[in-house]
């Protein structure tokens, strides 16, 4: 990428920690490059011990905008000046623009996930999903499926930090869009086989199959797939998960997290300069590829 900062070069950010290994300043600088846009995008570690003080700094610098990861996409809301409704549902941003002073939380998490699917001809508008988690990413896919026409949801989550998240946001779905949500324990390995033999799509919304603990699902074995269930993976690192190797030797199409990081990445991008993406050229240099 030629060099091409100026005294005009606008900034965007990632704020989170750790955030060294994203793949997004990559995404973001060579798009506006290859558009001729003067931004360079940049990495900072922040988490909740100096993440007021760096939306501060949004401020005083007037950086266009920036995007949020772990542990900060819940915590930075306080600091925001309004939210989109998808944040507002979400109850989480990914991204921040600044509009002359004023700072709108958005999240494109699911947004992204939904547009990847739609690039891969997979089309689950009026169908039946079942998704595993119910994170950050997780709640973000579950609410954009349900705005954008998915008729049934299970959802499956742990006894862990978001279970309740989980329980919350399917009764959340239930009251506010057209779309069947139901929560189960994931421990339940009899009724997750059931949702799943039920299923068009299987969404794994967990960071299980990520280092450290690369090589894990929660799938005991191949009978719980068969070979027209489409089987999807947040997870983009390593490119194939357990889960997806797994679904794949059962027959199964499958999609891990690349074209959801492009997508997320290209709605971050439309709300900061009002311009597309050029997805083909950036499917090129992120090598994003469906089977």
């Amino acid at each position: 990428m030629r060099e091409r900062i100026t005294g005009h070069t606008e900034l965007l950010t990632l704020m989170a920690y750790p955030i060294r290994h994203s793949k997004s300043p990559e995404m973001h600088n060579e798009a506006a490059a290859y558009l001729g846009l003067d931004y360079a995008y940049l990495c900072f570690d922040v988490d909740q011990s100096n993440l007021k003080e760096a939306i501060s700094a949004m401020r005083a610098l007037k950086v266009r905008g920036g995007n949020l990861s772990m542990p900060n996409k819940i915590a930075v809301i306080p600091y925001l000046d309004k939210l989109s409704r998808e944040a507002r549902m979400c109850g989480a941003v990914n991204t921040i623009a600044n509009d002359n002073g004023v700072l709108t939380g958005h999240i494109t998490d699911g947004i992204g996930y939904m547009r990847s699917l739609k690039d891969n001809h997979i089309d689950v508008i009026g169908k039946k999903i079942t998704v595993v988690g119910c994170g950050g990413a997780g709640k973000a896919m579950l609410v954009q499926a349900a705005l954008d026409g998915v008729k049934e949801i299970s959802i499956f989550n742990r006894r862990d930090e978001f279970h309740q998240r989980a329980m919350d946001t399917a009764a959340m779905l239930n009251e506010t869009t057209s779309c069947k949500a139901s929560f189960y324990d994931l421990e339940d390995l009899d009724r997750l086989k059931a949702e799943i033999a039920d299923s068009y799509l299987l969404a794994n919304a967990t960071s299980l199959g990520m280092k450290p603990q690369e090589g894990m699902t929660y799938i005991p074995d191949a009978s719980y797939f068969r070979p027209d269930l489409i089987v999807t993976d947040a997870i983009y690192a390593p490119e194939e998960t357990e889960l997806l190797r797994m679904a794949r030797e059962a027959g199964c199409r499958t999609m891990n997290g690349k074209g959801m990081m492009l997508f997320q990445g290209a709605a971050s991008f439309k709300l900061w300069t009002g311009m597309d993406m050029p997805i083909a050229h950036m499917k090129e240099i992120l090598d994003i590829h469906y089977n």
